[in-house]
């Protein structure tokens, strides 16, 4: 019988919200690709491909229908055959050599025929609240034509590439929500299905791996007639879809606390309830075991090139012969064993090895915390709304809360304040500059949170603590932005970064590895301090093979006996 305790509370903000820690995240049970596999296999969503029309030059395109309990979602597909001179990874490309959309139930022909006509633009296309996502995607230089190649000679293609790769195609980006006229999260965020973040996106990029892995072999097929094999499934399965992600995703996490502190706050509360077990029993302690020495593969096998990744994957080694042999060593009916290992870690492992144990500790245990996804989604509106009553000495207590570490410091600092966020007018996303070396000051995007709270904080000291805070914003309205973040912190603890994210030495690549450390991405590979590469889907079994059994500890790589 499992016991619990109220003795384990959910780890603070300030430990948790650093940005070296947030750039040290591991997917999780939380993750929302493992959210999507779980729940179609539990629901036994069936899966269809009624088109598959591309000619032998790889241009035409595809539908792919997932039938859920209540509606059906397809993606529609489109190939084109793009000079190798027009490609590009960069958000401003003007063609890809595959573009797709998922659609909002099953389309029609002149759906088809209208969505020809503008899925290919992409942004300079029009789409409608019946599409959900538009997404492009470009074709992997040194896998794609090495695997048709090979299987149209009757071989399969070199493993050592494969694994090196990953992918046969990549993202660009995955638009949803309301963005270029697709349809608005209201619309689906009260689907049962697409409650959890980023159903849909993930839905999108799963079948985009099925089309993906159908287009090779189709063009393998044509190219090789007779002499043509397929594609071990085993190999197809160790090819997810890879993505670049840049500076545009950054900005995410400090533009939507609220729904980043949902994130963070579920993981802590799903730590915290594990750590709260009283006694693990042989078989989730063998589970934990299992996934451990699949954990290590999976951190074998990571690559990268840049320097301080490759510390990290240094150091993440060591800590995991350290983390399997006191583990073994542990006495397995000593109460609290997980609490015992996280504050073990703690005390011994990197952030990057302390944060795996903390993804890992929750596997054995989906009853405990696979209901907490419902929790992740946007809520509380009633945080977005400034509660003109409250005192200014009550605001000034919760900025000190969320940017104590903040208030001293000395923001004329060129250290400190080095860089700005502004919008490219060339590719209309976030990006960062240098604030003294380029003419960026006067168009500055609101993403230097500490800073604003420091001078907020200092504004306020004027007036009296008992004032209503309606008073300071009526002769100080460009401080509206921080006081509703402060007042925000009530409701979401986790939604503060407690860094500066305008110093000399910040690195965006942190924040981008915790946005994708949730959406279920692994081996993050970073090409320089603002931006880097990941795969997603990597392992996971295909629709026509997805059970309950399998849709799960797939992001594990197999032991291979």
């Amino acid at each position: 019988m499992k016991q619990f305790t109220n003795e384990v509370a959910r780890r603070e903000p300030a430990f948790v919200m650093r940005l070296k820690r947030l750039g040290s995240l591991h997917q999780c049970r939380l993750s929302f690709m493992r959210i999507l596999t779980r729940r179609m296999a539990c629901d036994g969503w069936t899966f269809s491909r009624s088109a598959f029309e591309i000619d032998a030059r790889g241009v035409g395109h595809a539908v792919y229908a997932a039938k859920g309990p209540n509606r059906t979602y397809s993606l529609v597909a489109f190939a084109h055959d793009l000079p190798s001179e027009m490609r590009s990874d960069r958000v401003i490309a003007e063609a890809w050599d595959a573009t797709f959309t998922l659609f909002d139930g099953v389309p029609t022909a002149d759906d088809i025929e209208r969505l020809s006509r503008n899925i290919p633009l992409q942004e300079a296309g029009r789409i409608s609240e019946q599409e959900l996502s538009l997404s492009r995607a470009n074709r992997s230089v040194r896998l794609w034509g090495h695997v048709i190649d090979q299987l149209a000679k009757g071989q399969q293609p070199d493993l050592e590439k494969i694994n090196s790769v990953g992918y046969l195609m990549r993202t660009t980006a995955v638009y949803g929500s309301g963005k270029f006229g697709a349809a608005d999260r209201d619309k689906i965020a009260t689907r049962d299905e697409m409650q959890a973040p980023f159903q849909a996106e993930m839905l999108s990029v799963y079948l985009t791996r099925t089309f993906v892995r159908d287009l090779v072999q189709h063009l393998a097929n044509l190219r090789g007639g007779d002499a043509a094999v397929t594609l071990d499934p085993a190999i197809a399965r160790q090819l997810g879809i890879g993505n670049s992600t840049g500076l545009g995703m950054a900005p995410f996490i400090i533009n939507h606390p609220v729904l980043f502190n949902n994130w963070i706050m579920a993981r802590e509360e799903a730590i915290s309830r594990v750590r709260a077990l009283k006694y693990a029993s042989s078989s989730e302690r063998q589970l934990f075991w299992n996934l451990l020495v699949r954990s290590k593969l999976s951190v074998e096998a990571w690559r990268s090139k840049h320097p301080r990744q490759i510390e990290k994957l240094s150091q993440l080694k060591v800590d995991m012969t350290a983390l399997a042999e006191w583990y073994q060593g542990d006495a397995p009916d000593q109460e609290y064993p997980w609490d015992r290992l996280v504050r073990w870690s703690d005390n011994t492992l990197s952030e990057e090895g302390q944060e795996l144990v903390g993804s890992l500790i929750l596997e054995p245990y989906g009853h405990l915390v696979d209901g907490l996804e419902s929790c992740m989604a946007d809520g509380n509106s009633e945080a977005f709304t400034i509660d003109g009553v409250m005192t200014t000495g009550d605001v000034r207590s919760l900025i000190r809360e969320s940017f104590g570490w903040a208030l001293d410091m000395n923001w004329n600092d060129p250290e400190n304040c080095a860089r700005a966020w502004y919008v490219s007018e060339e590719k209309l996303e976030p990006r960062m500059g240098e604030r003294f070396e380029e003419p960026i000051a006067d168009y500055e995007q609101p993403l230097a949170p500490a800073r604003d709270a420091a001078l907020a904080f200092r504004a306020l000291e004027i007036f009296e603590p008992h004032q209503p805070i309606a008073e300071f914003l009526a002769s100080h309205p460009e401080h509206r932005h921080t006081i509703r973040r402060a007042q925000m912190s009530q409701y979401a603890p986790y939604g503060e970064i407690r860094d500066n994210t305008i110093s000399a030495t910040v690195l965006p690549i942190d924040m981008l590895r915790a946005k994708l450390s949730f959406f279920g991405a692994t081996h993050f590979d970073p090409r320089s301090d603002r931006w880097l590469r990941i795969c997603m889907f990597s392992g996971a079994p295909y629709p026509e093979d997805l059970t309950e059994k399998n849709a799960d500890f797939w992001v594990f790589p197999e032991v291979k006996n």
